[in-house]
């Protein structure tokens, strides 16, 4: 099939809808939750950035660490902070390169890797929690609203 025109994607859209989701039913809670995500995302992103200099991806990493006792192995950090381990493996040179993390191996087997909150990382954690928590503390609404429809399921 092939599309000519924006009204044609238009139209051949809006029939796929049809076809999947009968009345379009819950179509604009999907697309409101997916934009509420996006926008939330951003501005704890932004803010965190402005106000502390760190990424709110790295602030993750670093409260995982912190939740965890200090340390987890690399691809239970990469579960934990919903991250590639690819991408988890760049996060931690970053943070390793800027002081905040260092890695070391697993006492058990020496194979693994274990990432380690450095004193840096935990002060740097210290000074940028107050400013994530004051945003997620406006989130409460949201969670409330989110847990009654969660599902229980896993990625990956």
């Amino acid at each position: 099939m092939q599309i000519t025109s924006k009204a044609d994607a238009g139209a051949h859209f809006d029939r796929i809808v049809a076809r999947e989701v009968p009345g379009r039913r819950g179509l604009q809670a999907w697309d409101a939750l997916l934009r509420a995500h996006a926008t939330l995302l951003r501005q704890l992103e932004t803010d965190l950035e402005i106000k502390t200099g760190l990424a709110l991806a790295d602030f993750d990493v670093l409260a995982q660490l912190a939740i965890a006792g200090g340390s987890l192995r690399m691809t239970e950090l990469a579960d934990h902070a919903l991250i590639s381990r690819s991408g988890m493996t760049r996060r931690v040179t970053r943070l390793v390169h800027e002081g905040l993390v260092r890695r070391a191996h697993a006492d058990a087997d020496g194979r693994g890797v274990v990432v380690r909150l450095t004193k840096s990382g935990l002060e740097r954690l210290t000074v940028a929690a107050p400013v994530h928590m004051r945003g997620d503390q406006e989130l409460a609404v949201l969670e409330s609203a989110l847990a009654k429809v969660t599902l229980d399921c896993t990625f990956g």
